[in-house]
């Protein structure tokens, strides 16, 4: 399997009904080697096209970093557009990816009908009926399989979900890294279990609802000078990073991290949502990594190895 995306290659040892020796190898493209000498507005035309998924976040990102570099005025953005990219990629995973990943029909016609409708002038309507109808019952039902069975762990009473606060922009410490003032790049907290992921990705969905309902401004964020930016947004999968150095009117460095660069860099977050789980058997480790790589929802293909040591 190839993708002009990269390919995501996962490979984990099945020994007394654990998952071991997580192996993780995230294969990218060196897409952003074809910036490198461009003029910055012909590199935030280009993105889009290249960074197909989430391609509005992309470019908004893109300029973002570059108007920063060039210490000009924030370009406008569109809101609502953003929104509903966001959406779309929350409610293809709770919809679409979630329920048969746990023994559930998808709710696929109803998605399919919001998507057709999104663009429409009552995109709001079309938007909250989707989730008042089909998600809210629908992720009720995934939270139920969303149990380790095997530890007779009890689900707890979620109650009424807690909104996320602000979006984590942080393109400061990305600029102090970018310029090598600081060593260390940024870091992605750690999830803590698969159900955890699942209850803040609904989470983080109802907020974008009520974003959108509100009209509530979409998280940018940036921060640079002297030919130096970054530039920041949210995503359905987390905080996108693109970072510019231009040089003489040109671009001379240009960097993108996505949330999947970040959760796939080793397998720390694999091993988190995994490490305190037990399975009956090999089909069901194999289930249980699939389930955290759909939890952590890399932007690319992947495949798996798990092997009965």
């Amino acid at each position: 399997m190839s993708s002009s995306a990269g390919l995501l290659t996962v490979k984990a040892l099945f020994r007394e009904r654990a998952l071991h020796d997580i192996r993780v190898t995230l294969t990218r493209p060196p897409v952003t080697r074809l910036f490198i000498g461009q003029l910055p507005d012909a590199v935030t035309k280009t993105v889009p096209y290249l960074f197909t998924l989430c391609a509005h976040a992309q470019r908004t990102a893109a300029e973002a970093a570059v108007t920063a570099a060039l210490g000009e005025a924030p370009r406008a953005f569109d809101s609502t557009e953003l929104w509903l990219e966001v959406l779309h990629e929350n409610f293809w995973r709770l919809l679409l990816d979630w329920p048969p990943a746990l023994g559930l029909r998808p709710g696929k016609e109803a998605f399919i009908a919001w998507r057709n409708a999104r663009q429409g002038g009552d995109c709001l309507a079309v938007t909250q009926n989707l989730l008042h109808q089909s998600l809210r019952p629908m992720a009720e039902k995934c939270l139920e399989m969303l149990v380790d069975r095997s530890t007779d762990e009890v689900a707890p009473d979620d109650g009424d979900l807690e909104i996320p606060a602000a979006a984590p922009l942080a393109p400061q410490a990305w600029l102090d890294y970018w310029q090598g003032t600081s060593a260390q790049m940024p870091a992605l907290p750690v999830p803590t279990s698969i159900r955890a992921v699942f209850l803040a990705r609904l989470a983080e969905t109802l907020a974008a609802v009520d974003a959108l309902a509100g009209g509530t401004p979409f998280p940018v964020a940036s921060a640079g000078e002297d030919g130096w930016g970054v530039g920041q947004t949210m995503t359905a999968r987390g905080v996108l990073t693109h970072a510019v150095h231009v040089v003489e009117g040109k671009v001379a460095n240009y960097r993108v991290q996505a949330p999947t660069d970040g959760f796939f860099a080793d397998a720390t977050a694999l091993s988190s949502l995994l490490g305190n789980l037990r399975f009956a058997s090999l089909d069901q480790a194999r289930q249980g990594l699939n389930r955290a790589i759909l939890a952590l929802d890399p932007c690319l293909p992947h495949v798996t190895e798990v092997v009965d040591a």
